[in-house]
């Protein structure tokens, strides 16, 4: 009698120890966050004002020192955007030469190849393209690289990413336009703009998509009074 008491009584014991246990095991399990040292995150903002400064020798010092490659402000831009923003080709190839990532978004969701396709650098969309560029990341418009290029005229920069194997030219963006129809709706008929057109067209890009208000590029152009753009989308 007094053994079947003493069983009934340790029950609940044996349970809490195995809560107590597992509790133990699964907190011993949780990875460990680790916050930057005081040192790390100064070596970050240095490395940080060094690419803004254009400083190749101080950045390939820190980054021989350890710094990540891919260390961003606090907008959430990488080393790479703040290079392909502000232009400077030859650091952006330092950066990926270190394997820096050229899909990074920032919090406005620009990485460095959609802004460098957005901004025309072509040398730079070579780069990128060659470093593993991803073509299902999409900016604040839900856009590629493509349609913005389309919209400001750069011509040689559509040639490339048109006719990248691969490269969806048809993608829709958020306010329902394709690269196509940005190049027809936000161009001025211009030159560059029936060249890129011509470019779309030649790389297979579908003339018929339209937009939200079922209105076509052919129809927009016409709308325009592009005469030439809708003769090449008539041909």
């Amino acid at each position: 009698m007094r053994g079947s008491w003493c069983f009934k009584l340790n029950i609940p014991v044996m349970q809490l120890l195995l809560l107590l246990f597992s509790f133990v095991v699964f907190n011993a399990c949780e990875p460990a966050i680790i916050e930057p040292s005081t040192s790390e995150m100064q070596q970050q903002q240095n490395i940080i004002e060094s690419v803004k400064k254009n400083d190749i020798t101080a950045v390939k010092k820190l980054l021989s020192n350890g710094v990540d490659v891919n260390t961003q402000d606090k907008s959430g831009r990488s080393l790479l955007l703040i290079a392909t923003i502000q232009q400077q080709a030859e650091m952006a190839k330092l950066l990926v030469a270190h394997g820096a990532d050229v899909n990074l978004q920032a919090d406005n969701l620009d990485s460095p190849f959609l802004y460098a396709g957005a901004s025309g650098q072509t040398a730079l969309v070579k780069l990128f393209l060659a470093n593993g560029a991803r073509f299902a990341l999409f900016n604040r418009y839900n856009g590629t690289a493509l349609i913005p290029a389309c919209e400001r005229g750069n011509v040689e920069t559509v040639t490339i990413l048109a006719n990248t194997r691969g490269f969806p030219i048809d993608h829709v963006n958020r306010l329902g336009w394709t690269a196509l129809l940005e190049a027809v709706i936000l161009g001025n008929g211009s030159k560059s703009y029936r060249q890129i057109v011509q470019i779309l067209k030649d790389a297979g890009a579908n003339l018929t998509i339209a937009d939200k208000d079922g209105v076509t590029p052919l129809q927009h152009a016409r709308s325009r009074g592009f005469k030439e753009i809708a003769e090449i989308l008539e041909r």
